[in-house]
């Protein structure tokens, strides 16, 4: 069986930092990590709504012009957050994955994980909602959010979990997708609309989340 994209990405050296990322559909521009840094300002200072090209340029103490000039567009970055995110995901998923307990259990700590990656990329998520039409699973329309390798994990869990019993027999790649959307939709709202503590939203979010489909004899929790 060949290894999924997932698990050749989580085994494979970490970029070094400043390292440049090309943005996914325009893998001739590379885009460093001054400026992806100077993107998630300006996503937090002005919103996902506000957040232009300049705005940008702004934040990273360089001209729009300058941005053209190196073929840059606001779309070509905010691809290279969301690979940023990808990344990121993979990295802290990955010990949920591979550490001990049934599967439930590290259903639970990787869901967690994904509120994690929710709290330090709230704005970017939120930007990238806007381009892909508010999911992690969007329509094949572009490699801004790149379709499966977000449910993939998540799906592996509710595999393993259909096996050892600590999880209820499901449609994976379905159910996949839907408790990935639930977990980081729910968690950023609670965070950003009532404002509620990462904790408090994270143990909510986790609870709803997992109630469905985990087998009641199974209740690990971080």
């Amino acid at each position: 069986m060949q290894p999924s994209r997932f698990s050749m990405v989580a085994d494979s050296p970490a970029r070094g930092k400043g390292e440049t990322r090309p943005a996914p559909g325009s893998r001739s521009v590379e885009i460093d990590e001054a400026l992806l840094a100077a993107a998630r300002r300006a996503l937090a200072r002005h919103g996902p709504a506000h957040t232009t090209l300049e705005r940008i340029a702004d934040e990273a103490a360089l001209s729009r012009v300058t941005l053209y000039r190196r073929g840059l567009t606001r779309e070509a970055i905010l691809a290279a957050l969301a690979d940023a995110l990808l990344d990121g995901y993979r990295e802290a998923l990955w010990p949920a994955l591979t550490g001990r307990g049934n599967a439930a259990e590290r259903l639970r700590r990787a869901l967690g994980a994904v509120c994690d990656v929710a709290e330090a990329d709230r704005e970017v998520l939120l930007a990238l909602a806007g381009l892909s039409g508010g999911e992690l699973e969007p329509e094949p329309q572009g490699d801004v959010l790149a379709g499966g390798d977000f449910a993939e994990p998540v799906e592996r869990l509710l595999r393993d979990g259909a096996a050892d019993g600590s999880l209820r027999g499901v449609d994976a790649p379905e159910t996949a997708v839907a408790v990935l959307n639930q977990v980081a939709w729910t968690y950023v709202h609670l965070r950003a609309g009532p404002r509620w503590s990462a904790r408090r939203a994270r143990r909510i979010t986790l609870d709803l989340a997992l109630r469905g489909i985990t087998v009641a004899a199974a209740k690990g929790r971080t």
